[in-house]
């Protein structure tokens, strides 16, 4: 019987061995290709490459032919062999009818796909706008982190989005200007791969700033050619990107190094002296057992003068025009220098393990004057925020998936941490940048966050169950150097983050989808320790419901509709070195985003989102919060590679909205609209872009502050605002080699 048992568990390897074949497939230049999918012609068995463009797919033997396709590449027939099956694909026309839509709980990554392939960026601020309903507001000189806006949020710089490049966290904790300070002026943008994108928190891997959602970015890791582009547009603006390729077409191992350099004085009648200086070089390599090494380090320095947010009352008497300004020795400087490594690693076929580890050196200092003479009659308000700031983390996981005839099971299981330390964070009153006045606060910041979770995907036919759970750690310590005696304030918490998604995929061409799950929102270290650890990470619990659909070929619609709850927002007011909680709060909305290909060349895409945003503890009619979008529209045409030609005609609408509490300060909305074309003749590439076409006026930022001016006797409160780009036109020429 002993026997009998040893024969057939024998044979029954054999024949998982012959049902089950696995490979790699890859670009024309040995890129692995994500997301591809494979059909059986013979058993209609599918499956899709990995992380690492791996694939295993079952009831395969050999000899079967499978269908491959991928987005922007050609469809082929493959012959599957005794040996690893390597498929290389070959560059296509980009054709929305190729699109599979994917059974996991990343599917709208196929939305921003689309649009790094059919309106490729061109400016660090346009990178973020890819992620559909996100608005974006400069108010510093170009220097400083946008403000961000999203499902209801006003996320200040990035308090509730967690932001990434590569692994590694963009977000800066207990920062000098504010919590979760995200400047991604660091990347370049025609570095940009992949942007991974995801609304609520309902993904175990995300934590920290993950309330509102969060956005990761991949950068490319060899460059198919080498290239030099040259801009040049209005007010004093020059900007000139280097890519270069320093090891050729290998298939093992690839390196180039990336610059950027940018100048220009922007509209404001004291000009920006803006200057920005970008860095990147990148290896990677695959190894013999195809695991993927890759190691990265990047330097970013930029300089700047801003003319500050102005008041509406001195634009409307005429003693200054809309980009004139109050105190125009306000701006700033910083720096930041990353090293990231990488390594992806397949263990069999159904597993694989990836980490990274980083490290940043950042440096930051920033002059504001947001109130003129409101606190100092005489040598007025302006503020100093400075820090100098070490970072270090690592993020590790595992991937295993466990098959069976009638289910399929994927784990997850990651582990982590990040480490801030802080030297001399500092809020002073200071005087034309040159004289301290105050030191209001000044501290050392370590903070430390560990984590793990687990996540599982099961999959039972068209259904898909994903159950996870995320354990936060956090230690927080805080030294002000202010205080009489030494001592340092110290805090720790643990939270317990569960989530819960539903997917029903009906074929490849509709799925729906019930997304759940908490998180926390994110707080600053001298938030916690002042308020003595009570409610240091306040609850956050979502949900979404909602579909994407092709309902035909070259169409696809997604829809959700969404609910968040807020336990607490905490708010460190950086500008004024106080504890701001605004309670309870409640957000749902709708979104609904289109894509079409009316023909090869030619595609249309439209957003729309509407949120009701509101304080739960608020009386109604003093209820609204500040800034909070209430509807916001994006979209435009854009056509590619047409006998040389490429550009679109772009729009964004932002509708007016509450200012203040009790909507008595209405920041006013606006529609823009950029447009932009170039023409590639042999190795040479021009291109015109126009931000702003119907040269609209515009606020680009708002706020409901209150001020006084030197000659004022009482103080106002109203709308200060940073103008917006008017009419800008910029003209390009790359050379690629």
């Amino acid at each position: 019987m002993r026997y009998f048992l040893t024969i057939l568990l024998f044979l029954i390897g054999l024949v998982t061995h012959s049902q089950a074949q696995k490979g790699i497939i890859v670009d024309e230049f040995g890129n692995a290709i994500e997301n591809a999918y494979l059909v059986n012609t013979s058993s209609d068995s599918h499956a899709h490459t990995n992380d690492l463009g791996m694939f295993s797919i079952d009831k395969t033997n050999i000899g079967d032919v499978v269908k491959v396709s991928a987005l922007g590449y050609k469809k082929s027939n493959y012959t599957i062999t005794e040996t690893e099956n390597r498929i290389v694909m070959e560059d296509d026309i980009f054709r929305l009818n190729e699109i599979v839509i994917q059974q996991k709980l990343s599917a709208m990554n196929v939305i921003s796909k689309i649009d790094l392939e059919t309106a490729p960026v061109n400016s660090s601020q346009e990178i973020l706008r890819k992620v559909p309903g996100l608005f974006i507001g400069q108010h510093a000189g170009g220097g400083k982190a946008e403000q961000i806006f999203l499902r209801g949020f006003d996320i200040d710089h990035g308090t509730d989005i967690a932001i990434s490049v590569d692994g590694m966290p963009v977000n800066m904790v207990s920062h000098a200007h504010g919590q979760g300070y995200a400047d991604l002026h660091f990347v370049i943008p025609e570095t940009v791969e992949k942007i991974d994108f995801g609304k609520g928190a309902y993904y175990a891997d995300k934590g920290d700033f993950a309330t509102a959602g969060y956005v990761a970015f991949q950068t490319i890791e060899k460059l198919n050619k080498s290239s030099i582009s040259v801009e040049a547009g209005q007010f004093n603006t020059v900007r000139t990107v280097g890519l270069f390729d320093l090891l050729g077409k290998q298939k093992k191992q690839s390196a180039y190094i990336a610059t950027e350099y940018i100048l220009t004085d922007g509209p404001f009648d004291s000009p920006q002296n803006f200057n920005r200086v970008n860095l990147l070089g990148k290896y990677s390599a695959i190894l013999d057992d195809n695991s993927k090494f890759s190691i990265s380090a990047s330097r970013f320095s930029s300089k700047w003068d801003a003319s500050g947010q102005i008041p509406q009352r001195l634009v409307d008497n005429g003693t200054i025009s809309r980009f004139g300004s109050v105190d125009d020795t306000e701006g700033g400087n910083t720096s930041r220098t990353n090293i990231n490594a990488s390594l992806s690693k397949p263990i069999d076929e159904n597993t694989f393990f990836k980490a990274n580890a980083f490290y940043s050196k950042y440096e930051f200092e920033l002059y504001s004057n947001f109130t003129f003479f409101l606190e100092d009659p005489i040598n007025g308000d302006q503020i100093k925020q400075k820090e100098s700031r070490d970072i270090y983390g690592m993020n590790a996981e595992l991937n295993k998936k466990i098959k069976n005839n009638d289910w399929d099971v994927l784990f997850q299981l990651g582990v982590g941490f990040r480490a801030d330390a802080t030297i001399d964070t500092e809020l002073s009153h200071t005087l034309n940048r040159s004289t301290t006045l105050e030191r209001i606060k000044l501290g050392d910041i370590d903070e430390t966050n560990g984590f793990t979770y687990l996540d599982s995907e099961i999959k039972f036919g068209k259904l898909l169950i994903n159950p996870a759970i995320r354990l936060d750690y956090f230690k927080f310590n805080y030294q002000d150097k202010l205080a009489p005696i030494y001592s340092t304030q110290s805090e720790t918490e643990v939270k317990v983050s569960p989530k819960l998604n539903f997917i029903y995929s009906q074929n490849n061409d509709l799925q729906f989808f019930v997304k759940s799950g908490m998180g926390f929102h994110s707080n600053d270290a001298r938030v916690v320790v002042q308020n003595n650890g009570k409610q240091i990470l306040p609850t956050a619990i979502g949900a979404d419901v909602g579909t994407i659909w092709k309902p035909f070929p070259k169409l696809i619609v997604n829809s959700a509709l969404w609910y968040l709850y807020l336990e607490q927002e905490f708010v460190y007011v950086g500008d004024a070195g106080i504890i701001e909680p605004s309670g309870k709060s409640k957000r749902m909305g709708i979104d609904l985003g289109l894509r079409y290909q009316l023909n090869d060349y030619l595609y249309f895409d439209a957003d729309a989102n509407y949120t009701y945003a509101r304080s739960i503890d608020e009386p109604t009619g003093q209820n609204y919060i500040p800034l909070a979008p209430d509807f916001t529209s994006t979209g435009g045409l854009s056509f590619q590679k047409w006998n040389g030609f490429s550009g679109g005609l772009r729009y964004r609408y932002l509708k007016s909205r509450p200012a203040n509490e009790d909507n008595s300060i209405v920041a006013k909305g606006y529609a823009i609209a950029d447009f932009n074309v170039n023409y590639t003749y042999s190795k040479v590439t021009f291109g015109v872009s126009v931000e702003n076409l119907l040269n609209t006026e515009w606020n680009e930022t708002q706020f409901a502050t209150e001020s006084r001016l030197q000659n004022e006797p009482n103080s106002v409160e109203e709308i200060h605002f940073t103008p917006g780009t008017p009419f800008y036109m910029k003209g390009k020429i790359t050379y690629t080699f």
